[in-house]
């Protein structure tokens, strides 16, 4: 038998464990048919294990149709809509960007839909607790300050 890795663990994590935080998404008027989450998994290893299912993201109708979203933890987790109470990037170390605690993987979404997992130690889940997760209409060009011109918020959840 082989070596147990993080990969083996993360796998593990995300079958068998609970989210200790999840941010339900939605849609801005735009876009009402966007929705998922954002689950949240502490790790033995003091980061965060992310996974991300979305569902209803701009440019469905084309086969083989992929499109790049950015995803940010923001400050604020007022989701009213337009999703301009969110306030700017999670940023407790005052980084510049992309180097944000709330800057994530983009998106790569197939006909409207996405998966992704990843894992981060910029954040732990008690300091993110009640700040929304965004999607942004255009992917993160992780040089623009201090937002990555990432273009409108099309999607956002709070994170609870």
């Amino acid at each position: 038998m082989g070596n147990v890795t993080p990969e083996i663990i993360f796998t593990d994590i995300l079958t068998y464990r609970k989210p200790e935080a999840v941010a339900w998404v939605n849609g801005n008027a735009q876009n009402p048919q966007l929705h998922g989450t954002v689950k949240f998994f502490s790790t033995p290893y003091t980061g965060v294990l992310v996974a991300t299912e979305i569902f209803g993201l701009p440019d469905t109708d084309a086969p083989s149709k992929t499109s790049f979203y950015a995803m940010h933890i923001h400050e604020s987790g007022n989701c009213t809509l337009p999703f301009d109470q969110t306030g700017g990037h999670y940023n407790p170390t005052d980084a510049p960007h992309p180097d944000h605690a709330g800057d994530m993987i983009p998106l790569m979404g197939n006909q409207g839909y996405a998966w992704l997992s990843f894992y981060d130690k910029r954040f732990a889940i008690p300091d993110i607790m009640g700040r929304s997760v965004i999607i942004h209409r255009m992917p993160d060009d992780f040089h623009t300050q201090p937002s990555g011109n990432s273009g409108d918020k099309i999607g956002c959840g709070i994170i609870r």
